[in-house]
């Protein structure tokens, strides 16, 4: 492979705390935007949020579900939150650190721009104002720009192949477990249902307009199913994911060993599993057990994968 353990992690944990900061700053952005649409009566707690991006109790989110702006501080400026925006932030930040000479100074720039931004004194004080959706919007756009600079300026090498795998293992991850949440609150069954109750799903992937402009029936629980889970042009379907785990896996296990092929064979599993499936033999009960199935067959894989690239203590 020619990369050290160490190095391989960071960058692969880089990458997956970036994506995790695009996957918080996305669903945060929408539900605040539909926590301020009067008319919408299903998105009225933030509890669907916290239990996403948090670890929080279940009384802790009973006190902060229905207080914007406690909500809003816990998510992203809360220490004590380990899977807010300052702490993913942060630990994106020491990862790329230790590997700051592999990295592009334009990427490294971005990063480390992001850390202190989120770490700027005045931050509380903005997201208990009017300025609580300029913020979101800031670190939206400077999450967005990390991924472009990362696209068009890391070279073509094992670093940016660990970095993909990072990213596409935690993206598929995220497609999983918002979609899990969203049919806690809207049932997967065969009668029709106005594509407006799976809004807060398609925004928070950034698939509603793609959604209107391929899916011409009115079967709209199917559609929307079929787009997140087997949309191949869907850069956030689960299928999509796979599929580029699948590119960077073989790049990184071109040998023979029983380790890696018990790697791919891990893989394999996982990836026919969703390839091979078929959405209209299921119903609510079938359907919660194969996300359940599948998110649990993505941690074992995830696992798997650590203990043959990153493990080096």
């Amino acid at each position: 492979m020619g990369m050290l353990s160490r190095i391989a992690d960071s960058l692969y944990w880089l990458s997956r705390y970036m994506e995790r900061v695009d996957g918080l700053l996305r669903l945060t952005r929408i539900h605040y935007i539909l926590w301020l649409d009067k008319e919408i009566s299903d998105h009225k707690t933030w509890r669907p949020v916290l239990e996403t991006f948090s670890f929080a109790p279940a009384e802790q989110i009973a006190v902060l579900e229905n207080d914007i702006q406690a909500s809003l501080k816990y998510l992203l400026i809360d220490t004590t939150n380990a899977n807010s925006l300052i702490q993913l932030l942060n630990k994106a930040r020491e990862n790329a650190r230790g590997v700051q000479d592999l990295l592009t100074k334009e990427v490294w720039e971005e990063v480390n721009g992001m850390y202190h931004l989120i770490n700027d004194a005045s931050l509380p004080a903005r997201l208990s104002a009017f300025e609580a959706m300029k913020v979101i919007e800031l670190f939206t756009k400077h999450s967005v720009s990390y991924t472009g600079i990362t696209s068009i300026t890391m070279p073509r090498g094992t670093g940016w192949d660990f970095m993909n795998l990072g990213k596409y293992i935690e993206r598929c991850l995220q497609t999983i477990i918002i979609t899990e949440k969203q049919l806690e609150t809207v049932p997967f069954q065969r009668v029709e249902n106005d594509i407006l109750t799976w809004r807060h799903l398609l925004l928070a992937l950034s698939g509603y307009e793609l959604h209107l402009k391929t899916y011409r029936t009115t079967n709209y629980n199917f559609n929307v199913l079929h787009q997140v889970l087997l949309n191949e042009n869907f850069t956030r379907s689960v299928i999509y994911s796979l599929k580029h785990i699948q590119v960077y896996l073989k790049r990184l296990t071109r040998g023979n060993d029983e380790e890696s092929a018990h790697l791919l064979r891990c893989f394999g599993r996982l990836h026919s599993k969703v390839e091979f499936m078929d959405l209209k033999i299921l119903d609510n009960a079938s359907l919660e057990r194969f996300l359940v199935e599948l998110k649990q067959g993505l941690l074992d894989f995830e696992r798997t994968v650590s203990n043959h690239f990153l493990s080096y203590s």
